[in-house]
């Protein structure tokens, strides 16, 4: 009994620790509620400099407005820019007014207010972005962000300027994900210029940006982006809630929130589609998604997505229909190739000989002699030694990443085959494997269905085509309990809803797509007018 109490009394003490710890900020110091500013200058900078003790980047810069307010002007280096402060901010501030103008302000000193401040700041600096800030707190995030913070004597409030600037990759063509015919640019890092990008697309004041801010310590900006009277408002409901409930001290790229917010976080298929293409995202916002952009990251998530939206281009679109239907059915075959070709050699080559033409039943067993390990083992071997060239070649630098993987590929399986160790077959099914695998547009989708790949060949060597089919429904039945955000994720082929299923195994021409998909709740149906197939005799006077 002694023993439980102590283990109870260890465990409340743990318990009031956590709890204590939850109330202190990233130093150990308790968080100060009451972080109002002070109206004395000299305590404000010195607050400041002790939250900012070894930090010298940040910049404190005392001057006088017009020669007799004490004030001082904080920000950091490399987020702020300094030519500006100075030219905008700091000349204009610090210029001293003729005598009679002098006179003049000296007379109405005593009588100015906040309100009178305000607007004599918004008269001397030509800045657009003023703000005013009331806490330490408020002047934290606002240096942190970039803006420059003016701090005055005898003033409980003070100003953030709008001249944030940073170091930023210029708009490029995403690399992973390039196309022949279609705009050529992606996002990028900062979420600022990710906002324009779909801005530009989507000109419509009905496209709603919904800031927030996660990660107790990165204050990492997040914007939910949607088109007001396309989405349903229950999943922009469902969306907030699932981000605030994220509770963490940093947020560096989406992946984070992505794993955070997603429904099933144990599926190796991934149910929020990420890219960083705009129109990509755009016109998923015009069927009525929602977009999670994230500062820092160029890959914007999309919700809820499907398994056919995850194996769509979007070169599909901007090509031919005919010629984007047949590409479109070729990757679907990919798929299937790609989990399971591995899995159906190993399956005949071990148990099934009766279904292999003989001519071809004897070449491959000429050629298995040598070897002196079972086919699943031998498969196995060469699906690891694949993956294992596949990283290193994405790893290594990308003038030699290239290089390294093809010569590796090639030189690794031709010394195999010469060995003994695998056969000449084999190295040709493993390749084939793998350039169907790159064959799927979306990069995380095509590495699940690399992995599944593994426990298909186990059930393949153990129970033949059997294990096969085993292994075929067991994925099947998780992608049909599978939901992205309630949608779910075989939609719209499982439950069948026939009017969306013109986009999934056919690329139908442009005219003919009247209607938006039916994902959740009320929706705005109709998307064009009708009837507008192309007609040279339309309109001409008989």
């Amino acid at each position: 009994m002694h023993r439980k109490w102590r283990n109870f009394k260890k465990l409340y003490q743990l318990k009031q620790q956590n709890q204590s710890n939850q109330n202190q900020n990233i130093d150990g110091q308790p968080f100060n509620t009451k972080d109002q500013l002070s109206s004395h200058l000299n305590e404000n900078i010195t607050s400041l400099r002790t939250i900012y003790e070894n930090c010298s980047d940040v910049v404190f810069r005392p001057f006088l407005i017009e020669g007799k307010d004490k004030a001082v002007l904080i920000y950091i280096e490399g987020l702020s820019n300094v030519e500006e402060i100075n030219d905008n901010v700091l000349t204009p501030l610090m210029e001293i007014p003729e005598q009679q103008q002098l006179q003049q302000l000296t007379m109405q000193a005593e009588q100015w207010e906040f309100n009178n401040f305000s607007s004599f700041l918004e008269k001397k600096i030509s800045i657009s972005n003023i703000k005013e800030v009331q806490t330490v707190t408020d002047v934290i995030n606002q240096i942190s962000s970039g803006n420059p913070v003016i701090l005055v004597d005898q003033k409980i409030k003070g100003f953030s300027v709008g001249l944030a600037k940073w170091e930023k990759r210029a708009i490029e063509e995403p690399s992973a994900e390039s196309v022949i015919r279609g705009p050529r640019e992606g996002f990028i890092e900062t979420i600022g210029v990710n906002i324009a990008l779909l801005r530009r697309k989507i000109r419509s004041p009905k496209l709603k940006m919904e800031q927030m801010e996660v990660g107790r310590v990165t204050k990492t900006s997040l914007v939910l982006a949607y088109i007001d009277g396309l989405v349903d408002q229950t999943l922009i409901e469902e969306a907030k809630n699932r981000l605030n409930r994220i509770d963490t001290d940093s947020v560096l790229e989406s992946s984070y929130i992505e794993e955070f917010i997603e429904d099933n976080p144990f599926s190796p298929f991934p149910q929020l589609l990420n890219t960083e293409r705009a129109d990509v995202v755009s016109s998923y916002l015009l069927e009525g998604h929602i977009a999670i952009l994230v500062d820092g990251s160029p890959f914007v998530l999309v919700a809820p997505t499907t398994f056919y939206s995850l194996m769509q281009a979007s070169e599909d679109y901007y090509q031919r229909p005919m010629l984007s239907t047949a590409i479109r059915w070729l990757r679907y075959l990919f798929i299937v190739i790609s989990l399971l070709l591995p899995s159906l050699y190993v399956a005949v080559l071990t148990y099934h000989h009766e279904m292999v033409p003989t001519t071809l039943l004897i070449s491959m067993a000429a050629s298995r002699e040598p070897i002196p390990f079972p086919a699943v083992v031998e498969a196995l071997l060469m699906e690891i030694l694949f993956e294992i060239l596949r990283e290193a070649g994405i790893r290594l630098p990308k003038q030699i990443g290239a290089a390294v993987s093809i010569v590796g590929a090639l030189v690794i399986g031709q010394a195999a085959v010469e060995a003994g160790i695998v056969s000449a077959p084999m190295v040709m099914v493993v390749a084939v494997t793998g350039i169907a695998s790159f064959s799927i547009p979306r990069y995380n989708a095509g590495m699940a269905l690399r992995m599944l790949r593994f426990p298909m060949l186990i059930l393949a060597g153990i129970l033949g085509l059997l294990g096969i089919m085993l292994g075929i429904i067991m994925i099947v039945t998780h992608l049909c309990t599978l939901r992205s955000f309630g949608v779910p994720y075989l939609s719209p082929m499982a439950p069948m809803k026939g009017p969306d299923m013109k986009d999934v195994m056919l690329r139908l021409p442009r005219w003919t797509d009247n209607t938006r998909p039916h994902l959740t709740g009320e929706y705005n149906k109709y998307r064009q007018a009708p009837g507008q197939k192309p007609d040279p005799t339309r309109g001409v006077n008989q």
